[in-house]
């Protein structure tokens, strides 16, 4: 149990706020489901051969099996908002990382397709409320002049689990299986769900501290409906929800499927050696999202650098898909360069917030958060179709080999979705930093 707060000592007896240390364990609770959440998003993508082996998987059916994921995840981004209202974020979480962890023994323990699918479908829609449990979380425990650092903290927490699901997920699959490895991340979200049902409180209030939402709770509110389309009324939410499809899903395309094969089959290296290049790509993901907003904020633009940010990434992408063996530091400094161009996306979620009235900016903030796991729900599999159609019956290992051709075609579409997200750019009206009232006013 929280501890119970000291009171001030003053005629109103107002209790005091709560600790940081205090604030930051509860919110550092449900970024455990988050970080696991990012685990499991990006777990396929080492594990390819395996899959296809045990599931006698054809590349486009593996692209869906992980893209399964993304699936649920999307159409939880809408509901999660009015669940934390209603149930709390200390049930929401617990729940999700319970689901979580029988998606997550169905995923490694299963012997068919339809369970493995079965279970990946569920990690996504469970862990899809991590981050909405988190920030509500923040709202409550901390400052506003700490959400921020909260969001930030929240990708840096989630790339730590995507860049545990690369070498070191390798290395111990090499040593022990994947389906152990799997079946100890299904029990540590159950462990997961256990401490916060346990030591997580939804307000501070009920710990006798003060709640820093006292301010927010005449905030007006809208049905789900309404607020869809209130939001909707808005150009730039149209742009803002397409846009971030093309950082997020190229990312997860190529460190979260499709990269270790690639740099496998084409580059000759071994599965830990590829893992390593997709961890690079992510450290510099998790890298370039702070570095972005803190730019943005600073010179008081977001359309700029967001458009900086996806050209950047169509040119670094046509570099390592259309220029055959590459040197490795060229490889890799380009892999690390994509990657940091990817974290232009985060510009995104205050670009939508500031589009809209202030009453839908969670709203708009959860479209574009949508918007974002669009990229890989879709090219996922499209990636996998496509070396499926062109095929020519080689395997390498456990695995179906594609030559060099067909994955040129195939990861073609993470670079024209980086383009189209250019021209939408274009398009989009810049908010100077500032809220739609401020504008106006």
């Amino acid at each position: 149990m929280l501890p119970s707060a000291p009171f001030e000592d003053s005629p109103m007896n107002q209790p005091l706020y709560p600790p940081a240390r205090i604030a930051w364990t509860v919110w550092a609770l449900g970024a455990a489901l988050y970080l696991i959440g990012f685990f499991q998003r990006v777990a396929p993508g080492v594990m390819t051969g395996e899959l296809m082996k045990d599931f006698a998987l054809s590349g486009a059916a593996l692209g869906n099996l992980s893209a399964l994921y993304f699936y649920s995840y999307v159409a939880m981004q809408i509901p999660t908002g009015l669940l934390a209202d209603s149930l709390g974020p200390r049930r929401l979480l617990s729940g999700g990382a319970l689901v979580a962890a029988l998606g997550g023994l169905l995923f490694a323990l299963g012997d068919s397709f339809l369970l493995a699918s079965l279970g990946r479908l569920l990690i996504g829609g469970s862990v899809a409320v991590a981050f909405v449990g988190m920030m509500k979380l923040s709202s409550h425990w901390m400052p506003p002049k700490h959400f921020a650092l909260a969001s930030g903290m929240a990708l840096f927490i989630g790339i730590l689990g995507a860049l545990g699901a690369g070498v070191p997920l390798r290395l111990g699959i090499d040593l022990w299986g994947w389906r152990p490895l799997m079946t100890a991340v299904a029990l540590a979200s159950l462990l997961v769900a256990l401490l916060i049902r346990l030591k997580v409180k939804d307000d501070p209030e009920q710990c006798g501290y003060r709640s820093y939402a006292r301010d927010d709770e005449q905030q007006i509110r809208f049905g789900v409906l309404e607020g869809l389309r209130r939001v909707f009324a808005y150009r730039n939410s149209w742009l803002l929800f397409l846009i971030p499809g093309a950082p997020g899903g190229s990312a997860l395309v190529f460190a979260g499927l499709w990269g270790v094969p690639f740099l496998t089959s084409h580059y000759g290296m071994t599965q830990p050696q590829a893992a390593s290049q997709t961890s690079v790509l992510l450290i510099a993901w998790a890298l370039g999202g702070p570095a972005f907003g803190a730019l943005s904020d600073r010179i008081g633009a977001r359309k700029p650098l967001y458009l900086a940010g996806c050209a950047g990434l169509a040119l670094c992408w046509s570099l390592i898909i259309w220029i055959p063996a590459l040197p490795l530091p060229l490889l890799t400094t380009l892999l690390a360069l994509a990657g940091f161009c990817s974290g232009s996306m985060i510009i995104g979620f205050a670009f939508a917030k500031e589009s809209v009235p202030s009453p839908l900016a969670g709203t708009a903030a959860g479209i574009c958060n949508m918007g974002s796991m669009l990229g890989p729900m879709l090219l996922q599999p499209a990636v996998g179709w496509i070396l499926d159609r062109r095929w020519g019956g080689e395997t390498l290992g456990e695995g179906r080999l594609y030559d060099l051709t067909s994955y040129q075609i195939a990861f073609s579409l993470m670079i024209l979705w980086s383009l189209l997200a250019c021209a939408a750019l274009c398009l989009t009206k810049e908010t100077g930093c500032r809220a739609l009232e401020e504008k106006e006013s």
